[in-house]
């Protein structure tokens, strides 16, 4: 594998991104268009190489590294390079009619030089993703993977220069002292993927150039069932969620809270269905991932060891193989080991709850998710948790296929993070807006009253809108 990059590198590489933007190789869209019709290419080109790396670093299987990275990479390329002209174009604004020969236009501009901090759990799409943005927006770029996902790491920074202009993107490997030489620099944007402990030390590293932040970070999502779902849909459905990367995935739906009076049900599901997906049992299943590190098994071990709750599905772990069986725990309550942080892993606890009141209760005393998941047939109950709720993302009767979704922006909010992407969220975190405003010099002719020296006369042109009336009003009584 590749040697991590010496620590007295970074700052070359860095200036060397800048003088190349300056130089506004970036600003053509031919030229962009070429780099995300290149990037492409490497994923398409190098899709075995890709899943087997992942399969080193996670033991993933190939096609969920296919459907949940490869793929998406090379469809949203493509369609950044065809979306270019639209998304790049200038817009022409409507303003008050006295002001529309200034022709006032928005324009769209690159950052400049931007940081991109992927985690390890999904580690090409959650670099690329966010490349592909800067990419579209104009923006060079150092991409700074994780090393606890060295094959994949390596193989980008082997790979990606045969296929993108290396002047202009650059990797960075490395671990905690490389990752804070980056942070040192000034950069004009960072895309922070991963946990609130990190991104509280990215943020504060770039509050001291007052650095422009995205952050994707993770959090429990919680999943909502009620008595009116589909039992064995559901349970099929979030299971689906659940087993995926081995739980390792930001998204993932963390733990269940379902009516009381269905939760017997639910399980009968859950180990149906777990029976199904792996006949041969999990540990024996190509299809079924393992734990990335020891660390993370040892972590995941102790949440199963100091839980109040009952395993009622699954429960097996292999030490030396970092296996850990998919595992359903009922009985947990507040204040469980398994409710105290985001678990990433493939156990799933189950929280009895009277109703749905109850459930959503649950999810407002407790942080923001980044995604909040409800299986329930009735549409009362649906605007009732999104009247109620704060979350980063909803979705109804399904888990984490709403990443498959190019055309809605994927994020955070508060402790789960800020900002959006993917496609034209992903190419607008790396723009700023620009107004351009053109004054013909024709209109000076109406600009008098605004020169000294000030009169009665001027003054009551421009105290014209404290003269017109305000519209009469009354407090709405409140729905209580």
């Amino acid at each position: 594998m590749t040697d991590y990059t010496p620590l007295d590198e970074i700052p070359r590489i860095h200036d060397a991104l800048r003088k190349k933007f300056r130089t506004g190789i970036t600003k053509p869209l031919d030229w962009r268009r070429h780099q995300l019709l290149q990037l492409a290419r490497f994923a398409k080109e190098n899709e075995d190489a890709l899943a087997e790396c992942i399969r080193q670093d996670l033991g993933r299987a190939k096609q969920e590294t296919v459907m949940s990275e490869v793929a998406p990479i090379v469809e949203r390329s493509l369609i950044c390079a065809e979306k270019l002209e639209e998304w790049t174009k200038p817009e022409e604004i409507t303003v008050q009619a006295w002001q529309q020969g200034w022709n006032p236009t928005v324009h769209k501009h690159p950052k400049g030089v931007v940081l991109i901090m992927a985690p390890w759990n999904y580690p090409m799409i959650l670099s690329l993703q966010p490349l592909y943005g800067a990419i579209a927006a104009g923006c060079c770029a150092v991409i700074k993977p994780s090393e606890i996902a060295p094959h994949y790491a390596s193989f980008l920074a082997r790979t990606l220069p045969k296929y993108l202009d290396s002047s202009v993107y650059s990797v960075v490997l490395g671990g905690i002292p490389e990752s804070t030489k980056v942070l040192e620099l000034k950069w004009d944007h960072i895309f922070y993927t991963g946990n609130g402990r990190v991104a509280r030390i990215i943020s504060a590293a770039a509050a001291k150039h007052l650095t422009p932040l995205t952050l994707e970070l993770g959090g429990k999502s919680p999943v909502i069932v009620d008595s009116t779902a589909d039992i064995s849909v559901a349970a099929k459905r979030i299971l689906w969620g659940k087993i995926n990367n081995c739980g390792q995935l930001c998204v993932t739906p963390d733990f269940v809270l379902a009516e009381k009076s269905i939760v017997p049900a639910l399980v009968e599901a859950f180990a149906a269905h777990l029976k199904t997906f792996y006949p041969e049992g999990a540990h024996e299943s190509k299809s079924y991932g393992r734990i990335v590190s020891d660390e993370h098994f040892k972590r995941l071990k102790g949440l199963l060891s100091n839980t109040k709750g009952r395993i009622a599905a699954g429960g097996k772990l292999v030490q030396g193989e970092r296996f850990i069986e998919p595992t359903v725990v009922v009985d947990v309550k507040e204040g469980d080991s398994l409710l105290e942080g985001e678990i990433f892993g493939p156990i799933l606890p189950i929280v009895s709850v009277e109703n749905v009141d109850e459930a959503i209760d649950y999810v407002n005393d407790h942080d923001h998710p980044l995604v909040l998941y409800a299986f329930t047939t009735d549409e009362k109950t649906k605007k009732k948790i999104l009247d109620n709720t704060t979350s980063g993302n909803v979705v109804f009767n399904d888990t984490i296929n709403q990443l498959s979704m190019n055309e809605v922006p994927f994020g955070g909010v508060g402790e789960s993070g800020h900002g959006r992407q993917v496609l034209y969220y992903s190419f607008e975190n790396f723009t700023y807006t620009r107004s351009v405003a053109d004054m013909p010099y024709h209109e000076e002719k109406f600009f008098g009253p605004r020169y000294p020296p000030y009169t009665k006369e001027s003054l009551e042109f421009m105290s014209e809108i404290l003269r017109r009336p305000i519209p009469e009003s009354v407090l709405p009584s409140a729905n209580l």
